[in-house]
């Protein structure tokens, strides 16, 4: 009963084909959609189409005062509407030549006319307030009828006329839009789109309607996605976010160790460590704070192996078993002779040394005991023993100085 109470029986009333929606109360009529009626409105009896039939609201969605359907269309109502309409268009062409007479500054929409006849509406754009009573008159003369000129937006004039917009489709506004919903360029940017105004604008010159349909969507998947340049840890390390993907809730991630390196995971696979682009005075982030991946140093690079050479290629010694193995058996002269190039370096060394070392002083014989020095004395001296030798040859040795 109570539910009763609290709805309303009403039907769907459009003016014109692709126009705002109206409720209107049947009374005792039965309304079928589609069916043509003649509507009260505050200015007087009105043509109108049904889009939905009988149905029940809620109290709340109905704005009073409810205004009733007087009956269902006739022939005479139809023929009436047909006059109206021939009227409008003669009207149309009338102030088109008017205007450019006196040479306003407006582009005129359309041109309407009431069911009954009693006024002409017609509807225009400018960019500026336009000074239109002369204009006024000239048309009331011509039509003795009473005139209304009505200035709309862009976006009004678009819904009027109608036409396909850049998805291929026809406009929103002109086929199911009842009221045009606040778009802002905040939007835009929520959604990742482009801010080229070509690509974010309708015909009408503002703002595509249809960005207001998925901003709720983008606007709870930004509660659970990180911001961008946010710093991360993942999996494969840690790193800086590059971009956000909201619809696939994925991230391009920029890794610490290796910047050239950009890898896609998903929003449950990274530990925020930082959100947001760093500040000016912001403290780093510890090296050593990486919840998922542990150290944060997955890329660590490989040092490359050192190659043997050519001393320790003929054998490699294992820590494990203490035996020779031979690696490359085609260069075993070459490693001996490379091997035992130092041991003969030391020799001559040695020998060397040995010969610099000061002898043992010999005692002089007597010299009764001296025997004069032949041409049998040995011959390795040096250069000064030489001379000396042949300056005292034949004297003693003892006499020599």
């Amino acid at each position: 009963m109570e539910e009763t109470k609290n709805t309303v029986q009403v039907v769907d009333i459009q003016f014109r084909p692709g126009q705002k929606v109206y409720y209107f109360d049947p009374g005792k009529l039965t309304i079928q959609a589609g069916q043509h009626v003649i509507i009260d409105t505050a200015r007087g009896p009105e043509y109108g189409i049904c889009a939905g039939g009988n149905h029940m609201i809620s109290e709340k969605d109905v704005v009073s005062p409810l205004r009733s359907v007087i009956r269902i269309a006739n022939d005479q109502d139809e023929k009436t509407v047909e006059e109206n309409r021939a009227k409008e268009k003669r009207a149309y062409e009338v102030c088109l030549q008017k205007i450019a007479e006196q040479g306003l500054d407006m582009q005129l929409v359309s041109a309407e006319c009431s069911f009954d006849g009693s006024k002409i509406l017609f509807f225009f754009t400018a960019d500026e307030r336009v000074d239109f009573r002369e204009l006024v008159k000239n048309l009331a003369f011509t039509f003795h009828t009473r005139i209304e000129l009505r200035q709309i937006g862009v976006r009004d004039k678009a819904k009027m006329v109608g036409g396909l917009g850049i998805c291929g489709r026809p406009f929103c506004c002109a086929s199911f839009l009842d009221d045009f919903q606040p778009v802002s360029i905040k939007m835009a940017k929520t959604q990742n789109l482009s801010l080229n105004p070509t690509k974010i604008s309708g015909t009408c010159g503002r703002l595509m309607c249809c960005l207001k349909y998925e901003q709720f969507a983008y606007e709870d998947l930004l509660k659970n996605a990180p911001k961008a340049e946010s710093f991360v840890d993942t999996p494969e390390g840690r790193g800086t976010i590059v971009d956000v993907n909201l619809l696939k809730q994925q991230v391009k991630v920029r890794m610490e160790d290796q910047p050239e390196v950009i890898q896609t995971f998903g929003n449950d696979e990274i530990a925020i460590l930082r959100s947001g682009k760093a500040k000016k005075n912001e403290p780093p982030v510890p090296t050593d704070l990486a919840p998922i991946s542990g150290s944060g140093k997955r890329f660590k690079k490989e040092e490359p192996e050192e190659v043997p050479m050519l001393a320790d290629v003929r054998f490699r010694y294992s820590e494990e078993v203490e035996e020779e193995t031979p690696v490359i058996p085609e260069i075993e002269e070459e490693a001996e002779a490379a091997a035992a190039a130092p041991e003969r370096k030391n020799n001559r060394r040695r020998n060397r040394n040995k010969a610099r070392k000061p002898q043992p002083a010999v005692q002089a014989a007597p010299r009764e005991a001296a025997k004069p020095q032949t041409e049998e004395t040995p011959k390795k001296f040096n250069n000064n023993h030489r001379r000396r030798y042949h300056r005292h040859q034949g004297k003693k040795p003892g006499n020599a100085e």
